[in-house]
């Protein structure tokens, strides 16, 4: 997938492009669901499959007061729309020059001139330009002379529920712990990135060695507790089997930010500092609590291993 950052990064003979727009925070099952229609779009009129998002939340712009944490990062959503087959995506830099930008500018300036769109794919809710006057209709109302046809993209719901599938629902499960719940709006086990850094070693002391994943920012952190799930090591590309710890240490109290910690089960010797790693969420086992002396720190160490195993096992 090629990603252009700017509308002038894209070639004067680009195109003709099926365009569809959005944040696409976490790529989930309703955004998989515009992707695959986009796709079926694209071939039926030989265009190329386009992604139009931003760099950042437009509300981080628009109202700070009211912006969400990302659910992923900018490069991981691009990494995962690649995963999607796309032709193209082009990132907005969503900056106070954006937000002052006409909705009729918006769509001659990038969809016309940059992308030569043919199909529009949007949300029955999607707003663009200044003050949000970019609507469904508008473009519906401008595509007739402009070359280009609209489709209203319908959301899209889990079987048996009757929300439709969001970013919002995906942060609420992940602030309640509930992995495998968001996994199932996500389309895929939640997730973080980042490098395996050096830590205060107390794992390794207590039997149970862990790789500390660096600070984790621009992307949403399941709520603390202990979780099933996977170390995936990108420069290796083998996927361990891991206990992951979300938290602070409340036994020890002398941790004062967030980390991510994932022991890797039943393997020794593994040397990761420096390694680029996923840790995926699988299933939570417990919350976050202080104990009382760290024999039943290890004994519950020990447990939430062997609960681990058992809940990846079916999953090898």
């Amino acid at each position: 997938m090629i990603v252009f950052r700017d509308p002038g990064d894209v070639p004067a003979d680009f195109g003709p492009s099926a365009v569809a727009i959005g944040k696409f925070d976490g790529v989930h099952a309703g955004h998989r669901a515009v992707i695959e229609r986009l796709k079926i779009q694209a071939a039926a009129s030989g265009a190329r499959a386009v992604a139009v998002t931003f760099d950042r939340n437009p509300l981080a712009v628009l109202r700070p007061d009211r912006c969400p944490e990302n659910v992923v990062t900018v490069e991981r959503k691009l990494e995962l729309l690649g995963e999607l087959g796309l032709d193209a995506t082009l990132v907005l830099t969503f900056d106070e020059e954006l937000a002052a930008r006409s909705a009729e500018d918006f769509v001659e300036g990038i969809l016309v001139a940059a992308l030569r769109v043919s199909t529009v794919l949007v949300g029955a809710d999607f707003r663009f330009g200044r003050g949000g006057a970019g609507t469904p209709a508008l473009l519906a109302e401008m595509g007739p002379s402009r070359g280009f046809a609209v489709e209203i993209v319908d959301d899209v719901y889990l079987p048996g529920s009757d929300r439709r599938v969001s970013s919002t629902w995906i942060r609420e499960l992940l602030m309640a712990g509930d992995v495998s719940g968001a996994a199932e709006v996500l389309g895929r086990h939640p997730d973080v990135r980042g490098e395996v850094v050096h830590g205060l070693k107390r794992g390794r002391e207590l039997g149970f060695p862990t790789a500390n994943l660096e600070t984790i920012t621009d992307a949403f952190v399941p709520a603390d507790g202990v979780y099933a799930g996977w170390l995936v090591d990108h420069d290796t590309g083998i996927r361990h089997r891991a206990a992951i710890s979300v938290g602070t240490n409340p036994t020890f109290d002398d941790v004062l930010v967030r980390q991510v910690e994932a022991h890797v089960i039943d393997e020794t010797g593994l040397d990761l500092y420096g390694h680029d790693v996923t840790v995926e969420f699988v299933e939570r086992l417990r919350g976050m609590v202080a104990f009382e002396g760290i024999e039943k720190l290890m004994l519950q160490m020990a447990d939430d291993v062997t609960e681990a195993r058992r809940v990846l096992g079916a999953q090898s």
